[in-house]
């Protein structure tokens, strides 16, 4: 994803505690079960780890299969953002990545800080609220929209996102307008030399 680094993979608890000295990283993925200690031994461990030395405590994503309320509970109270539980879909995985790296970015450079922020940055341990479809779009459909304007990195029109995802014109817009409705994308009006300006559509994520 863009705007991540992957900064090390370990295997057990005790590779990932040393990993996570070495490389100070900003988020660590972790799942429970591991060969030699328990993942949510390496959370607590984590939380004394980084904090030692005045450096912030890493932030924890948990993905794991454990679907016992136990569970859930010892991670979410060793403070671990979010408890992802597998199988799941890729988009579930990025779209709890975007709201940690969105969260992260407000709050950098801030020393007080609003209502507005903290609600921003515990909104991460909240599942996103997404718009219903309106009648006649597919959820396939608008994923196919969304990760081919994602996977842009620019704005494009509506003949363009319809050209790459290989759909209609008049299908493409529905589906952008509808994005945009949901805030995962934004218009923009782009104004040439004569005639009508030309609507370009930019992923927001």
């Amino acid at each position: 994803m863009p705007g991540f680094t992957v900064a090390g993979i370990a295997h057990t608890g005790g590779s990932a505690l040393e990993a996570v000295a070495a490389h100070r990283p900003d988020l660590v993925l972790l799942d429970l079960y591991l060969p030699d200690m328990s993942g949510l031994d390496v959370l607590h461990r984590l939380r004394t780890l980084t904090g030692a030395d005045d450096t912030p405590p890493v932030d924890v994503l948990v993905i794991s299969a454990l679907r016992d309320l136990d569970s859930v509970r010892a991670a979410m109270h060793g403070g671990a953002l979010y408890y992802l539980i597998k199988p799941f879909e890729l988009s579930a995985l990025r779209e709890q990545l975007e709201r940690f790296a969105t969260a992260r970015s407000k709050l950098s450079g801030l020393d007080q800080v609003t209502q507005h922020d903290v609600d921003s940055v515990f909104g991460v341990r909240r599942p996103a609220q997404r718009r219903e479809l309106p009648k006649g779009l597919t959820a396939e459909t608008a994923r196919l929209v969304a990760e081919t304007l994602r996977a842009a990195g620019t704005d494009l029109s509506a003949v363009e996102v319809a050209e790459r995802a290989g759909i209609a014109r008049v299908t493409a817009r529905r589906y952008l307008e509808y994005l945009c409705a949901d805030g995962r994308a934004e218009l923009r009006m782009r104004y040439g030399s004569a005639g009508r300006p030309e609507h370009r559509y930019r992923w927001q994520g």
